[in-house]
């Protein structure tokens, strides 16, 4: 079982070697992230992009570009659906944004034509390794569902379980939270944790373990837990996934932990046919590094799946 980011480099090595193709390969964060994941022995790199721009950049990196393939598309909107294409046809195992607008990047993954769109609802899911827990904490979603209903839940948890399930996290402890544990009929989103924990009891929600609503502290500290009273819950403080009732709370704990705690962490979109690495510009080095090996632990489980 993978209880740290250690743990998950451990399973890329397990793996055959994976293949991003990156978006807009001109991109200096990006290209860095990619040269590391090579030397790293994490994954090889198609880049697609303008390839005067991107041996430009490589070359202030001091990076063997000679080492990767580059599909030479000036325009952006082309070179996107170029990438993604490689990855819709098996060329490519993970795809990964470069020098282009999020808009326009998950467009690309949408297409009907090249995309890797599956029918199911799209959802970002986070994993950290946060120093003085003893487990990773998978935090969902942060980034790309604003106010999730009843039924975007139900697909964030089992996107979330399937991401749980590659990085060697099985039947995974789902905390639905809420600024209280207790259902109020005036909070919604206690009420929904409550249908989610219910629909997890009676089979509808499966692989995992739903117990909500949950304060962050009962999910996450086993002292507050016992101090409340609330040992009897299926989950005492030791829960491996977070889910948030919107973008706000989520994104916030998001940047808390990466700006205040000690901690590593990687993020994809998941919901598709193949890993989609999504970072932000603000995002480390190290965040876009983890990510890519992030996206070969679950590609390799897709692959095998």
């Amino acid at each position: 079982m993978a209880k740290s980011f250690d743990d998950l480099i451990a399973k890329v090595a397990e793996c055959e070697k994976k293949t991003v193709a990156v978006a807009v390969a001109q991109d200096d964060a990006v290209l860095e992230a990619v040269k590391a994941a090579k030397e790293r022995n994490i994954a090889d790199a198609i880049l697609v992009g303008d390839e005067d721009k991107i041996r430009e950049i490589a070359a202030e990196l001091k990076m063997n570009i000679d080492e990767f393939e580059i599909i030479d598309v000036k325009d952006v909107t082309e070179a996107a659906l170029t990438a993604v294409k490689l990855v819709h046809d098996g060329k490519a195992d993970m795809y990964m944004k470069g020098l282009i607008d999020t808009k326009g990047f998950l467009k690309s993954v949408l297409d009907k034509e090249v995309g890797l769109r599956t029918g199911k609802p799209l959802s970002h899911v986070c994993v950290f390794d946060v120093e003085g827990m003893d487990h990773l904490l998978f935090l969902t979603d942060v980034a790309f569902m604003t106010y999730p209903t009843l039924e975007d839940k139900v697909a964030i948890i089992n996107n979330t379980v399937e991401i749980c399930e590659a990085c060697g996290v099985p039947n995974p402890k789902v905390a639905p939270l809420a600024a209280v544990e207790v259902v109020n009929p005036k909070m919604q989103c206690t009420v929904e944790a409550a249908e989610l924990t219910k629909m997890n009891d009676e089979g509808a929600i499966t692989g995992c373990i739903v117990d909500g609503p949950l304060s962050y502290d009962l999910a996450t500290c086993p002292e507050a837990a016992k101090h409340k009273g609330a040992t009897g819950r299926k989950i005492v403080g030791d829960a491996d996934v977070l889910l948030f009732p919107d973008i706000h709370s989520g994104n916030i704990l998001y940047k808390a932990l990466v700006h205040n705690a000690k901690c590593i962490n990687g993020n994809m979109i998941t919901g598709t046919k193949a890993p989609v690495i999504l970072t932000s510009r603000s995002d480390s080095f190290e965040v876009k590094v983890n990510s890519l090996a992030l996206g070969a632990v679950v590609a390799e489980a897709m692959k095998n799946k």
